[in-house]
């Protein structure tokens, strides 16, 4: 969803790890490194994969359905009430405790505002003008809007002529789904900018938390946990300020809310922790390339959503760039991708 090199640990609530999406919790341990699958009990890995990558691209479709009944910020609490509860309900069951200090809160606070309520909130208002296969397709470019902010905030990245390359070939991507060469003819600028800013914002949120909570004594779960809750408080804030109370609560859109949240941004981030200490990291952000393509698929086929042929070409270009952009060797890097 929300990925360009492999971050030291894993990403906060709603986030899979800058260069390594944006669909994530603060980093408090070093994930495994990529080597052969560690047994666990439960559905094999590859099972878990692939749900991932369903629900993190249906999400866009569950947006869309959210917005017709409810207001962009109304979709936003929604969800992040039920991702809270998800992570409320896990922690309680491992007997995880909250973080302890201002200092930590303060960080969480921040993380939580890049990486949950701002792209949320973005995407939701993106897709009131936006198919949702465009929104799906916006959210693959947080990985090079990643690469290229961690090559500026993070002293172990440097510039070189494959990362270059493959930014710029993400870019011209972008260029061919949004037709520039129509004049973006047709196109909602206004939406499409809000959308390509959630998948901006993803990065800046993965970059902060490196800088500031990388040594966190607090559980992966813990941190994830409160920085969704500050999230949910962030919006509950401002959602009565540019919202009236809905008239009521209509059935398709309040399930696709609910699984919205509890599946997209509660569940899923579960299942990516899992997938990161049993398989490492480089392996598990492999779901940021299927995102894009189930988005598509769903809006197509579910919503009936019309598509030109530069969406689906562009939508691989972008995917090539971000994957040459990452391209490294093993073991080396820092990330940025998104859960949507």
């Amino acid at each position: 969803m929300s990925t360009p090199a492999t971050p030291s640990t894993p990403p906060p609530a709603g986030f899979s790890a800058p260069s390594r999406p944006a669909g994530t919790a603060a980093p408090a341990t070093a994930p495994t490194p990529d080597s052969a699958p560690v047994a666990r009990p439960g559905p094999d890995w590859r099972i878990r994969f692939g749900a991932l990558s369903l629900i993190w691209g249906f999400s866009f479709l569950l947006i869309k359905v959210g917005t017709e009944g409810y207001a962009p910020f109304q979709v936003t609490l929604g969800r992040l009430l039920s991702g809270t509860a998800v992570l409320a309900v896990a922690m309680a069951v491992r007997r995880e405790r909250l973080p302890r200090g201002t200092r930590t809160w303060g960080h969480l606070a921040v993380a939580a505002f890049f990486l949950n309520a701002l792209p949320f909130s973005l995407f939701a208002y993106a897709e009131l003008t936006i198919p949702s296969t465009l929104a799906g397709i916006c959210n693959a470019t947080s990985p090079l809007w990643g690469m290229m902010l961690s090559l500026v905030a993070l002293s172990e990245d440097r510039p070189t002529r494959r990362r270059v390359a493959g930014l710029g070939l993400g870019f011209l991507g972008v260029l061919t789904v949004l037709g520039a060469w129509q004049g973006f003819s047709g196109l909602d600028l206004s939406g499409t900018a809000m959308a390509l800013l959630a998948s901006l914002s993803y990065p800046i949120g993965w970059i902060y938390v490196r800088r500031t909570l990388a040594g966190s004594s607090s559980s992966t779960l813990s941190l994830t946990g409160s920085q969704l809750l500050l999230g949910t408080a962030q919006i509950a804030l401002v959602t009565p300020l540019f919202t009236s109370a809905p008239d009521g609560f209509p059935l398709v859109p309040t399930l696709a809310v609910v699984a919205l949240g509890a599946l997209g941004t509660g569940l899923a981030v579960l299942v990516q922790y899992g997938l990161v200490e049993e398989i490492g990291p480089t392996t598990a952000q492999m779901v940021t390339y299927f995102i894009p393509v189930i988005a598509t698929a769903a809006g197509v086929v579910v919503l009936g959503e019309r598509l030109s042929w530069n969406t689906p070409v562009g939508a691989l270009v972008v995917l090539a760039g971000a994957a040459l952009a990452r391209s490294r060797a093993r073991g080396a890097g820092a990330g940025t991708g998104a859960q949507p």
